[in-house]
This record gives C-alpha cells, sequence and structure tokens, in this order.
C-alpha cells in the first residue's frame, strides 16, 4: 500500500462523535512512551503528522486522521502513565472501554509494546481485555533497532513464552522501528488486505 496522503480529522473523548463508521478504522494503542507517535508518523510518511513529545501521556484524546481518504487510522492515548490521577485513569478507561466494544468500523487494534522490556502485566492484562472481548489485535514491537538481532530475538521469544501461559495460540506479531521503517510494509499489508472485506453497515 502506497500512503498518499494522510490528514487529521478530529480529536474527542467520545464514540458517538467520532466520525460517521463508513470507512475501515485501525487504532494504535500502548503504554506511554512506547514510540506510537513516532511509528504513526513512519507508517504515513508524515513526520508531523502524530505529536511527539518528549512528556509520556501526552496523547490524552481519540485523534482519527483520514488515510488515502479511504480508511481512518486513530491514535489512541497510551496507559500506564505513572503521574496520571485516578480520576484521570479512570476517565481513560470508560472512554477507551467504549471504543473498543462501541466502534462497529473498528478492524484491528495494532497493539504497541517495547521490544526491550519484559512483558509487563498492564500489557497483559490489556490483551486479555482485547481476547475475551473478541478486539481482533496484532502486536507491534517497537524500538527494534535499538537491540542487537540477537537481543531482540531473544526478547520475543521470552514473551511468546509468557503469552503461551494464558493464550492457547499466539497474535500476529511484527517487529518494527521508525528509524529504520522495519515493519512498515508488514503493517499496511495487513491493512490493506483487511480494508478489501470492509463492507460499511
Amino acid at each position: 500500500m502506497q500512503i498518499k496522503t494522510a490528514e487529521f480529522v478530529m480529536s474527542n473523548t467520545r464514540v458517538d462523535l467520532c466520525p460517521e463508521p463508513t470507512k475501515p478504522e485501525y487504532a494504535f494503542i500502548g503504554r506511554s512512551n512506547v514510540g506510537k507517535s513516532s511509528l504513526i508518523n513512519m507508517l504515513t510518511n508524515n513526520k508531523n503528522l502524530a505529536k511527539t513529545s518528549g512528556r509520556p501521556g501526552k496523547t490524552q484524546l481519540i485523534n482519527h486522521f483520514i488515510v488515502n481518504d479511504e480508511w481512518y487510522l486513530v491514535d489512541l492515548p497510551g496507559y500506564g502513565y505513572a503521574k496520571a490521577s485516578k480520576k484521570s485513569r479512570e476517565q481513560w478507561s470508560s472512554f477507551i472501554t467504549r471504543y473498543m466494544l462501541e466502534r462497529e468500523s473498528l478492524l484491528y487494534v495494532f497493539l504497541l509494546i517495547d521490544s526491550r522490556i519484559p512483558a509487563q502485566k498492564i500489557d497483559l492484562e490489556f490483551m486479555e481485555f482485547l481476547g475475551t472481548k473478541g478486539v481482533p489485535f496484532v502486536i507491534v514491537y517497537t524500538k527494534m533497532d535499538k537491540l542487537s538481532s540477537s537481543a531482540y530475538s531473544k526478547n520475543i521469544a521470552a514473551y511468546k513464552r509468557e503469552l503461551l501461559k494464558t493464550w492457547e495460540e499466539l497474535p500476529m506479531m511484527i517487529g518494527t522501528s521508525a528509524i529504520g521503517k522495519n515493519g512498515k510494509e508488514e503493517v499496511l499489508r495487513i491493512i490493506e488486505q483487511t480494508n478489501k472485506d470492509f463492507v460499511a453497515k
């Protein structure tokens, strides 16, 4: 898939105010500081599309972008930001849960995981939520350029072992690097293939 255009559409915290669900939609989410904005910018060939920030937890809204005028890329708030208040964490949980369960045009969640660190309880719990609710997702390992190939392979193998403690079969997984553009074609291929089967309700 060739990305020709990618433009910001809107931000909000309410599912009912999202764009009309007439186009396929793909959400990107992960723990704070996982490299989500950099990955989105790499995928769309636009280094300024998603705002990158040195301050974790910057994204606080559901952000819709229209790509090639054909599908929506959705930038969701990161979770697990230690400095977030209990109230803001509860608000996040509420509107993200509603979005995941009620957004009928959402076809895949791309769940971003930092490839440099061991499996985190908060990520595993979020995967379990997606799995039990039947929300299709792909694990996207980020920052693979920060590791040697052997260290990366070792970390991913350990992650798979952790997942197999509770999962009968592993979800799809893609290794990415915003700097090296690794994984770009694989992510876009999933979107392109899934778009073909989309029928607006």
